[in-house]
């Protein structure tokens, strides 16, 4: 600055100055004030180039990604995909960058890729899968000579004669005494060389029934009726087997899946309330309360299927203070474009998915549940990690199984009924400097049955 206007600003100051009743400030504090503003004035000039170097940086990195990319046609999407046979299809935006999922139902297993990605060549990852038949009957699971048919999400041990039990691990017991005895064939005379039948007594309870007896030259022959068997001495009275205790717990399995009762001269097995008996009589079904609309679910939430029963939920984007987030689909949100001078907003996650699991209580661990995988990479590193609190480390654990892919895992078995909760996060860097962030959270509903 010129003397002049070192003069001319003193001027103008000294008359603001003696306008508001003051002294007039001398050259020396004058310059003191001038060289205050300089000061502010270049930190200012440097934080602003700081904020235009970095947003330079950022346009150069999605400048050369986008140039990677090839070119996306307008007003296109990916085929559609059809659900599987005997399995559901989750997901129906067909847009270039979003998901589809598929599950199988109870007794089927997912035979190709679970998670198919619509890509910008407008073609999906992965292959189409199918749900096949879990067949039961390859690890030949029926003993002592039993025939095994495969059966939807089970199997039936047809057993040999002599065997009794889910998988034919029992033996059945004799049911007749022969005894000798001479006074009778006496009494008898003639008449009992060609054999004669007793008569059998009286009985009032169902459990207890008389027995067939007959003598044949001085021996007396006593049989029961199927599911009994005689009792202690007296040889005419027959007692109902109590078949739920005698073969209870075989060396293969239990005679009934859930709950055995006891009948005359027989047994039936039951189920709990969302089960189906199976044909064999034993085993027990799951019902699918969402497929068969047996569900009170609204409009507003999705019914998901769970042993035993169902559960109704209502999936809602994550409110932030500093970020917005749209549904677009039905499992997924993801963030509105955030404003350039807004970082709050580009810390928070790009999109935030919900996945819903069933599994049956006392599940073998350590067990995949979920992976997590980028079908595209921006930048040139992926972390995985396990967000939650201490309940969700005690059940979870993430793994890395390869450069772009991460997995959930069951580390400790888990009794129901309980409700599982952990969020899956994989963060993209580029140098280090965080890209992108994406949130998947995994609900896992614990049936009260192993089955």
């Amino acid at each position: 600055m010129s003397r002049t206007q070192v003069v001319l600003l003193l001027m103008s100051v000294c008359q603001l100055s003696i306008m508001h009743g003051q002294d007039c400030p001398s050259r020396q504090e004058l310059q003191s004030s001038l060289r205050q503003v300089h000061k502010l004035l270049s930190a200012h000039e440097t934080s602003y180039m700081q904020s235009l170097r970095t947003l330079r940086k950022k346009l150069n990195l999605l400048q050369t990604s986008a140039a990677r990319l090839p070119a996306k046609p307008n007003n296109v999407t990916c085929p559609k995909l059809e659900a599987p046979a005997n399995g559901k299809k989750m997901g129906k935006i067909l847009l270039p960058g979003h998901e589809v999922h598929f599950l199988c139902d109870p007794g089927y297993e997912l035979v190709g890729s679970e998670t198919r990605q619509c890509k910008d060549s407008l073609t999906w990852s992965g292959q189409q899968p199918l749900c096949r038949d879990i067949n039961e009957c390859s690890s030949s699971p029926c003993l002592n000579g039993g025939t095994c048919e495969n059966e939807v999400n089970g199997f039936v041990c047809l057993c040999a004669k002599g065997w009794a039990g889910a998988t034919c691990q029992s033996p059945l017991p004799t049911f007749f005494i022969t005894i000798t005895n001479t006074s009778a064939a006496t009494a008898v005379g003639a008449a009992g060389a060609a054999g004669a039948s007793v008569p059998p007594p009286a009985t009032t309870s169902p459990l207890v029934r008389p027995s067939h007896c007959t003598h044949t030259q001085g021996t007396t022959h006593c049989t029961c009726d199927p599911g009994y068997t005689i009792s202690g001495r007296d040889t005419s009275v027959c007692t109902d087997i109590d078949e739920c205790e005698l073969f209870h717990m075989g060396q293969a399995g239990r005679l009934c899946l859930h709950t055995c009762v006891n009948t005359a001269g027989g047994y039936r097995c039951a189920c709990p309330v969302g089960y189906n008996l199976t044909r064999d009589g034993r085993n027990c079904k799951d019902i699918d309360e969402c497929a068969n609309r047996q569900h009170n679910c609204n409009q507003d939430q999705l019914c998901i299927n769970t042993y035993g029963g169902f559960q109704c939920v209502k999936v809602e984007c994550p409110r932030m203070r500093n970020a917005t987030y749209v549904k677009t689909t039905p499992l997924r949100c993801e963030r509105n474009p955030c404003p350039l001078d807004n970082r709050a907003c580009s810390q928070a996650p790009n999109s935030v998915s919900y996945h819903y699991l069933a599994v049956v209580s006392d599940l073998s661990a350590p067990r995949v549940m979920f992976r997590v995988s980028a079908m595209r990479m921006i930048g040139d590193t992926l972390r995985f990690s396990l967000l939650g609190g201490p309940r969700a480390r005690r059940h979870f654990t993430v793994q890395r199984s390869d450069r772009q892919t991460g997995q959930l895992m069951l580390v400790s078995p888990v009794s129901g009924p309980a409700t599982l909760e952990a969020e899956v996060e994989m963060s993209e860097l580029e140098r280090r400097m965080l890209l992108g962030r994406y949130i998947t959270k995994v609900t896992i509903f614990v049936s009260p049955y192993d089955f």
